[in-house]
């Protein structure tokens, strides 16, 4: 069934409210933020409601209303959204709970968002279990509590399917200009992505924020980001919580590291979509897109009046990407000669008290930074109390970083490092200047942090459509390593010479013929090292034999192998399902090491040599591949296409393949290749 546009129930001209109490408060919101179209309470027994007409049902409208706010019981709303639909309506906000999220009392809570679905038709819904939206842009509410916002002209859209966090989120002090402020609930039919894509059309809008408690439909994320590409409005997103798998003991490493908070952060990186971990970080992070947009690089200046804000501005800055670049050497001049000749020239700097409440000199010293190509300079200033003390020195300095800002063009920054610091009315007079207002120290080097790495992937082309083929629904049957190595050589994988065999004596003669020292293991056990199950450096047929009789009592068969010469490096590539992404290729540091370490990178699939080359480099293992130390190296390229290898498998099997685990991926020597050593290889039949 084909939706109808989003539009009508986001920026309404006429709202029809439903219900008592929470009704009531929706006319009150509207009223209160200037909402100049019609509202039509309806109500069975009440003639007016805060001095509007009354009407009694749906069918005594005097038109099919845009928007509707539906606040009535869970049995009354399917029957109010089904006459809604039927009269042509725009959309509702369905603000009962009781359905999907029921608890155990209310166990058909399934069934009856199903019905609730279906009485909706083609007509949008937000919700159930949701307070709704608020436009803060043309006053349009359907929002039965308080908040906290006003009226902008632009400003950044939020979304998120909880409703408490959505008010705490209005009522913040940090001078962001919200344009919209959403709520999804249950997300029954229209989903977080859905209400972002529509928003996102809106020309006022300029960043979109989104706190996601479970992914929905990933490829309407994908969606909204292309478009939010296309469009240059950055998006944001707080992800917290776990996936709905299982949590089950993994059968593979590789499903152990994939876990769905690993799989969630490669997603978004795919998407150039930023990641933020805090509600003060998403704050934060969208205050400076709203102002400046995506960075383009990550070299950020930072100047205080005290060494104490210095030290701290650079030790923040410990294991974030970006980079307090050095001071250019034409920039010394004017520095030294506005700030005199006992301050330390560096970034990030200390200019000292020697040119606090001195317009002229602060302007020449704030412009000397400014010219040093920084995509973000920062300017540490905690304001005094307004109770207590006078600031007019603290606006000498606001007057000297907006001038600089504006003679050299750059974007310019005021940090206070306490939130309380900051005044809402200075935050919001700096916005208004083009300045970004910004709260905590930290929360602002990960502002900096995701802006440009958003803006890192919008320079480059656009990435690969997401894999988007859902699992089938037959029995998972695991394969046995040696039927798992047969697949993988076909795929282009170089596995070790080997041969199966059924008993101990037909594995000594197998053994021989392939050529001694081999590698034992017994097929049909999942977990081998734990119950003995393979033994390695077997020298003779007798050593062979002995070995296989001992793992007789556990295997169902064997499976003898050359052995591999010493690698310089044991990587582990694999692929897992995620019950929301679908498959996904994990890259990492193999062997004993992948417990050790923890050295892994997750890539969305499907992927190209670049990407696969890049997760390399983010490894730790990566030094071994190249020759630490002087020792032995390989070939990254050659270990590139022998993942790429790995991961065209994955794709080509995505309609049945659950999970794939290559534990080790031995990396020879240069020129000698990449071996899979061990292999797993789960399908669903």
């Amino acid at each position: 069934m084909t939706q109808r546009p989003l539009d009508r129930l986001i920026r309404p001209q006429t709202i029809a409210v439903f219900g008592g109490r929470e009704a009531r408060r929706v006319i009150e919101q509207c009223d209160r933020m200037g909402f100049t179209g019609d509202i039509w309470p309806v109500h069975p027994t009440l003639d007016a409601v805060l001095g509007r007409r009354c009407y009694r049902a749906v069918e005594d409208l005097p038109a099919a209303p845009d928007a509707a706010f539906v606040g009535v019981n869970r049995m009354l709303t399917i029957d109010i959204v089904r006459a809604l639909s039927a009269r042509g309506a725009g959309g509702a906000v369905c603000y009962a709970s009781g359905f999907s999220e029921a608890v155990a009392e209310l166990a058909d809570g399934g069934a009856r968002q199903e019905a609730l679905v279906g009485a909706a038709g083609d007509m949008p819904i937000i919700g159930p279990n949701c307070y709704g939206v608020i436009n803060g842009l043309d006053g349009a509410l359907l929002w039965p509590d308080q908040h906290g916002m006003v009226r902008v002209e632009r400003g950044v859209a939020i979304l998120t399917q909880s409703s408490n966090i959505a008010i705490n989120l209005s009522m913040q002090r940090r001078g962001l200009p919200i344009s919209y402020l959403m709520t999804a609930g249950n997300q029954a039919q229209i989903g977080l992505s859905d209400l972002a894509l529509a928003v996102l059309e809106d020309p006022r809008v300029t960043a979109i924020g989104l706190h996601i408690e479970g992914f929905g439909n990933v490829q309407t994320l994908q969606k909204l980001a292309m478009r939010a590409r296309e469009l240059r409005k950055p998006v944001v997103a707080l992800k917290v919580g776990k996936s709905e798998q299982a949590q089950r003991a993994a059968i593979s490493h590789t499903a152990s590291l994939a876990g769905s908070d690993a799989v969630a952060d490669a997603v978004l990186a795919r998407l150039g979509i930023g990641r933020v971990a805090t509600l003060p970080e998403l704050i934060e992070t969208l205050k400076l897109l709203h102002v400046t947009g995506p960075l383009e690089c990550n070299a950020i200046s930072s100047m205080s009046c005290s060494g104490g804000e210095a030290s701290l501005m650079a030790d923040a800055a410990t294991g974030r990407a970006v980079d307090f670049r050095a001071l250019k050497p034409e920039q010394l001049p004017a520095l030294r000669r506005s700030l005199g000749e006992m301050v330390t020239l560096s970034n990030p700097l200390d200019y000292h008290t020697f040119v606090w409440g001195d317009l002229s000199r602060q302007t020449e010293a704030f412009t000397a930074m400014f010219e040093g190509d920084y995509v973000l300079n920062l300017i540490v200033l905690d304001f005094p109390r307004d109770d207590r003390c006078d600031s007019a020195d603290w606006m000498t300095t606001i007057a000297a970083v907006t001038a600089a800002a504006k003679l050299t063009g750059a974007c310019a920054g005021i940090l206070a490092t306490l939130p309380e610091n900051m005044p809402e009315t200075i935050a919001m007079q700096l916005i208004s200047d083009g300045i970004v207002p910004l709260c905590g120290i930290s929360e602002t080097i990960a502002a900096a942090e995701v802006a440009s790495r958003i803006g890192a992937a919008w320079h480059a082309p656009p990435p690969l459509p997401l894999l988007d083929i859902t699992s089938g629904a037959g029995e998972i049957e695991t394969l046995s390593e040696a039927v798992a190595k047969v697949e993988l050589s076909a795929a282009g994988l170089t596995v070790p010479l080997g041969a199966t065999a059924s008993s101990p004596t037909d594995v000594a003669e197998q053994a021989q013929r392939i050529g001694f020292p081999v590698a034992l293991k017994a097929l049909g056990v999942e977990h081998k090292s734990e119950v003995g199950a393979v033994v390695l450096n077997l020298w003779d047929v007798e050593a062979v034999r002995n070995a296989a009789e001992r793992m007789a009592s556990v295997a169902s068969g064997y499976l003898v192998e050359r052995m591999i010469e010493r690698p310089v490096a044991e990587l582990i590539v694999g692929a897992v399902r995620d019950p929301v992404v679908g498959l996904t290729l994990t890259i990492g540091a193999g062997g004993i090491l992948v417990e050790l370490l923890e050295d892994s990178v997750i890539l969305p699939l499907p992927a190209t040599k670049k990407e696969v080359m890049e997760a390399i480099s983010r490894l730790r293992v990566r030094k071994l591949i190249e020759g630490y130390r002087g020792g032995a190296k390989s070939s990254l390229d050659t270990v590139v296409d022998a993942i790429l290898s790995a991961a065209e498998y994955v794709v080509k099997n995505a309609a049945w393949l659950e999970e794939l685990d290559i534990n080790p991926l031995m990396v020879l020597p240069e020129n000698r290749g990449v071996v899979a050593a061990d292999a797993l290889i789960r399908l669903r039949r």
